[in-house]
């Protein structure tokens, strides 16, 4: 089979695509024939050794996917050969066929394709978990949604749409924030790439609290971090809840007496940890989001889609910011 391979960490560009054996499924594995990935930041990370979980060598990254069941171990149960899935794990999606153990998959809903599932666990997942169980949101709360046309961005709009939230989406550029509106937003900021200077930080401030009448956001979801924290942080409203998302710029250095002034909490957000501490309420998060998508109030959408011998490019394209929405690798047509 066909893998984009890595066996040392190193520049995305640095792993190729190879041919390897198919793997063998053990007790507890499925083995998924692949038809689509999503690509996320981590896979970014990952084959450069920047990610907090660190695969065996050598891996595929891809923790998200889509495939059919080809084979499964001897103490599977609840999945048979043939059943259409959606695979979440650290890795091993950016390949003809993975393995993944049975307690990582999940049924691929009538009402999705192939594409549509592969992007769907990672920035779904996150989400909802943000929204339901960290921040506790209530329908019509300010959220603030950072980074706001990249692929969590997008379905953090969706999801907070869903819950019945208020969304201000921010973003660098205007056509991103054509996006964000496409996708639901119902006001946009935009700001510098840069964020250093002191002045435009104060009018990002300045611009959040003019949306929310003065009183400033309840929520804020930030997988960004860098110079954009402190700026939202110090818009957020009495007792509201900013979620620690990630750090596709830079880890921040942040004021705490701000948290004591707003009367607000920093809360982390880490769903790959969540699924395997909370796995029952990780289930449910997904019950509900399958039912929105039934009700078409959440509806995914793969900006762009790039085959298995151009995975460099497509991983390279969040390293360098210039994806909108969700990117993914379609491996095999249905």
């Amino acid at each position: 089979m066909k893998a984009y391979l890595c066996r040392e960490y190193g520049p995305i560009s640095s792993h190729k695509i190879e041919t390897i054996d198919v793997p063998i499924p053990n007790d507890n594995d499925a083995l998924i024939e692949v038809y689509a990935a999503g690509v996320a930041f981590p896979d970014v990370l990952v084959v450069q050794g920047l990610y907090q979980i660190k695969p065996e060598f050598p891996f595929s990254p891809g923790g998200e996917f889509t495939g059919v069941i080809r084979e499964i171990g001897s103490k599977v149960k609840g999945w048979k050969e043939g059943d259409r899935v959606i695979g979440f794990k650290g890795s091993g999606g950016f390949a003809e066929y993975a393995l993944c153990n049975q307690f990582n998959i999940m049924p691929l809903p009538d009402s999705m394709d192939f594409l549509t599932g592969s992007i769907f666990p990672l920035n779904y997942g996150t989400s909802i978990h943000a929204f339901k169980q960290r921040a506790e949101l209530q329908p019509s709360e300010n959220v603030l949604i950072m980074g706001a046309a990249g692929g969590l961005g997008i379905s953090a709009i969706h999801v907070a749409k869903a819950m019945g939230a208020r969304v201000i989406a921010a973003a660098s550029e205007t056509e991103k924030l054509e996006l964000c509106k496409e996708a639901g937003a119902d006001e946009t900021i935009l700001y510098s790439k840069d964020l250093s200077n002191s002045d435009d930080q104060k009018t990002f401030s300045r611009k959040i609290k003019e949306l929310t009448n003065g009183n400033g956001v309840d929520v804020t979801f930030d997988p960004v971090g860098g110079h954009y924290a402190e700026p939202a942080l110090r818009a957020m409203a009495w007792k509201g809840r900013y979620l620690v998302i990630g750090f596709t710029s830079s880890i921040p250095k942040i004021p705490l007496n701000l948290a004591l002034l707003k009367g607000c909490q920093i809360v982390g957000v880490f769903w790959g940890s969540f699924c395997i501490r909370e796995a029952m309420v990780n289930a449910q998060n997904f019950n509900a989001l399958f039912e929105m998508h039934a009700k078409k109030l959440i509806q995914p959408k793969v900006e762009k889609i790039y085959s298995l011998d151009r995975t460099v490019e497509a991983i390279e394209s969040l390293a360098t910011r210039q994806a909108r929405g969700k990117v993914a690798i379609q491996i095999k047509s249905e």
